[in-house]
């Protein structure tokens, strides 16, 4: 057994879930933030046997697309150690993160 993880942008989690669904899949939605630009991601457990692996995948990357986001400035005087960006600027968002872990034990009650 395999145990997908899967960081995605709160915009994409919605359709993600829903397409897992119509599919045949369950998952399990957490709540997660993200770093640099500290917003709001999902992070999407699926417990899965090898062969559905790659359907999976597609399923993740056609629901899960990068995008171009401006990023207005952050104040120096935010808490220490966080990046400063003096000026606006366009970032990549969007897309997924994704792990796959072997299980060695599952349960279910």
């Amino acid at each position: 057994m395999k145990l997908i993880v899967a960081i995605v942008q709160d915009r994409d989690a919605n359709d993600l879930l829903k397409a897992l669904t119509e599919a045949g899949h369950r998952a399990t939605r957490l709540a997660s933030s993200g770093g640099f630009l500290r917003g709001g991601n999902t992070t999407v457990l699926i417990g899965t046997e090898e062969p559905e692996i790659d359907p999976i995948m597609e399923i993740i990357r056609h629901t899960c697309k990068g995008r171009r986001q401006v990023v207005s400035p952050h104040s120096p005087a935010a808490a220490t150690g966080e990046a400063y960006i003096p000026f606006a600027t366009e970032v990549k968002v969007g897309g997924a993160i994704v792990f796959v872990l072997q299980v060695d034990r599952f349960e279910k009650f």
